[in-house]
């Protein structure tokens, strides 16, 4: 595998901090092995707090609750109530709100949409009429009518749009007024704000979609998407066509996915070829800093549930796929303070939103086989934010211990002393290989890499591809290359699969597209979109630490960058960070401990010195010398931070064991039948990795 050699040559140039020569042995023998532990910022073991315990989250405004989000996968969409405002007589069009549903049939509804001349309509030529002279309204009309003529006629308009100015306008409420005015009455126009002024252009993304609808449903559909009524909906007429029925949402999503989404609903008692309706609704919107009166505050409050997740052997997001299921949320719904190792026994805490405690607690024994357990079951106030955590407490039993090749000194005096040197040096504070997907063809930086270049087709594929290994799952990831069939994939992917399957579900409806593959990317929450760019950032760190240590070693120089503050447990701020001067470094101000690198992003400085010429090649080597470390499509923005270049373990113990060995093989200066391993313990800060903890210790690379 091509790429993981490359992957384990940039590992083995990583470099040490400490001189001991170490020795070799076993990790991760099994999940038992290697028990991690959230520490909360109350320095908390979290599977020791009781339900009693009070959850401790900071206030965050919570992100939208993004209900039946079309951008999600099948799961978010399957609960989704067709509003019966929708059940109508095939052939119409319609908008209508909630308190509209409960009106009797026949009833006249002042918000319905059905021709060019509602009521909605006539109420906006007046407001037109009273707030326009007469000649520019005149001279709108005339615009108005020139722009469809120039669109129905046969020639191509070449050259800038043309535009028409409704003067300047100083009062801010009658601009707001004209705006909608000039668009419910002309939907084939926009209307654009510069200072004062209001310019009239016309709708180009009308002009699109009037290539895949009736004009009428489209001049219907800009009004509806311009008058924004919550809890509105619209719907298309009736398509037999799934191709084109793909079209529209694809076009609907790609324009307006923010505003509104979208689904299919299979229209009841007609005889024509199973045909559907495209209904459109608002997203829901996220009410802040209104006040309201208490007993409307505690109705529309949301649902916070805190718990600690116990899990084994289990991937992390893996996990929340399968609680989302049981729970009938969406990934996206789980906040968490940090991501856990795989192959490990792990503890951390969760929140859950739109699920009570009493729900929660009603899936605990069924989720039990699925290798997950489920404690401290309480109600939240907030979610929980990446980083908002003290670090993590590791207990790890370390196999088969024996020196290093050529080494015959003492077994026993080499591992006390190894320990002993990292517990009072430290250790070079690199990202562990699980944050790159330890062999794996393609690992997590490469598509981080992609996603910051934009290459959304090149990204999803890069995440399905498959192992060299005969199972279902990577039969189908190689099917899903050979012939970009998201629909036969789904068919060949296991269901516990569920990220996989999320982003196929995504393809299938908008295809393989750069389009598609982006809005695929948004079957995923914000935090496992932007893990894959932090990934890439890891591994410039990485190598750009290596370099700061080769190349200057242990010494403050002038131009690095040190943070003032000795307490920092996670990722450093801007606002603690200075570069060192030539005279501190004359005077041994700092220590090698205060040094930090930036972690790549748009709001960072570079060290002055050799070292930052040298984060600018390894930009440009990249293809990213002007990359601004944001991806407006997938909503990614990276301000980058900064990180210590040493770390410390803390509350560290060990003890060293004899184990019989089964096989009757022993190496080194064992007992007979004999061989040793060690229980380590000991706490890190967060964001800090204990396999590179034991690397430093065992001089040795997993």
């Amino acid at each position: 595998m091509e790429e993981d050699t490359d992957f384990r040559l940039r590992s083995s140039s990583l470099c040490f901090i400490t001189d001991h020569v170490g020795f070799h042995g076993t990790i991760k023998s099994s999940p038992c092995d290697f028990v991690v532990i959230e520490i909360d910022e109350q320095g908390q073991l979290v599977n020791k707090a009781t339900d009693e315990t009070v959850c401790m989250i900071r206030k965050a405004v919570p992100e939208p609750d993004n209900f039946t989000n079309t951008k999600k996968t099948k799961l978010d969409l399957q609960n989704l109530p067709l509003e019966e405002g929708s059940k109508q007589e095939v052939g119409t069009l319609a908008v209508c709100s909630d308190e509209d549903q409960n009106r009797q049939p026949g009833l006249e509804k002042e918000d319905t949409i059905s021709d060019g001349t509602s009521k909605g309509e006539e109420g906006k030529a007046d407001v037109l009429d009273s707030l326009l002279a007469e000649k520019t309204n005149d001279l709108l009309n005339q615009f108005a009518c020139d722009t469809k003529e120039k669109w129905n006629s046969k020639t191509e308009v070449i050259g800038p749009s043309p535009e028409f100015s409704l003067g300047r306008i100083l009062d801010k409420n009658r601009r707001a007024i004209l705006h909608s005015a000039v668009r419910q009455k002309f939907p084939f126009l926009v209307t654009v704000g510069k200072s004062n002024e209001i310019v009239v252009k016309p709708n180009l993304e009308y002009k699109e979609l009037c290539h895949l609808v009736s004009e009428e449903e489209a001049f219907d559909f800009f009004r509806y998407l311009d008058a924004k009524k919550e809890k509105s909906t619209f719907t298309f007429k009736p398509d037999t066509n799934k191709e084109h029925r793909k079209a529209v949402h694809h076009f609907v999503n790609k324009k307006f996915g923010n505003l509104v989404e979208t689904k299919s609903f299979p229209v009841r008692n007609c005889n024509a070829d199973n045909p559907s309706m495209i209904t459109v609704r608002f997203r829901e919107k996220i009410h802040k800093h209104r006040k309201r009166s208490l007993p409307e505050f505690q109705e529309r409050k949301a649902i916070y549930t805190a718990f600690t997740l116990r899990k084994e052997n289990l991937e992390m997001f893996e996990a929340v796929g399968v609680l989302a299921i049981k729970l009938g949320v969406i990934p996206s719904d789980f906040s968490y303070a940090g991501l856990k190792d795989k192959k490990a026994i792990t503890y951390q805490s969760m929140v859950v939103r739109k699920v009570t405690p009493e729900r929660l607690k009603n899936i605990e024994k069924e989720i039990e086989k699925k290798r997950m357990n489920l404690f401290n079951i309480r109600s939240a106030d907030d979610f929980l934010r990446l980083g908002q955590l003290k670090g993590n407490h590791f207990d790890i039993v370390i196999r088969n211990l024996r020196n290093q090749k050529n080494d015959s000194a003492n077994l026993r005096e080499r591992i006390l002393e190894a320990i002993e040197n990292v517990k009072n040096k430290g250790f070079v504070n690199y990202y562990g290989p699980q944050r790159f997907g330890m062999g794996r063809k393609v690992h997590t930086d490469q598509i981080g890499l992609a996603l910051l270049k934009s290459e959304m087709v090149k990204s999803v594929k890069l995440f399905l591809t498959p192992e060299d290994l005969d199972d279902p799952v990577n039969r189908a990831k190689k099917y899903f290359l050979q012939t970009e069939d998201a629909r036969g994939t789904l068919s060949l992917l296991p269901e516990f699969r569920v990220r996989e399957r999320a982003l196929l579900e995504s393809l299938h409806r908008f295809g393989v597209t750069e389009d598609g593959c982006t809005q695929a990317w948004f079957s995923f929450p914000h935090p496992m979109r932007v893990f894959y760019v932090h990934a890439y950032g890891s591994r410039v760190w990485n190598e750009a630490v290596s370099y700061r240590l080769a190349t200057y070693g242990s010494r403050v120089v002038e131009g690095d960058l040190v943070c003032l503050d000795e307490d920092v447990d996670e990722n450093v701020p801007n606002t603690k960070v200075r570069l060192v001067t030539k005279e501190e470094e004359a005077a041994n101000t700092y220590a090698i401990r205060q040094v930090v690198l930036p972690v790549l992003g748009h709001s960072i400085q570079y060290p002055e010195n050799r070292v930052g010429p040298w984060f600018q090649d390894a930009l440009r080597r990249d293809g990213l010398q002007t990359c601004r470390f944001r991806v407006p499509a997938l909503k990614l923005n990276v301000p980058g931070c900064y990180r210590q270049i040493l770390k410390h373990p803390h509350n560290l113990s060990y003890q060293l064991m004899e184990e019989q060995d089964i096989d009757g093989k022993t190496e080194g200066p064992h007992t007979d039948g004999a061989t040793l391993s060690l229980s380590i313990s000991f706490d890190l800060d967060a964001s800090c990795y204990a396999t590179v903890c034991l690397r430093e210790v065992m001089k040795h690379d997993f």
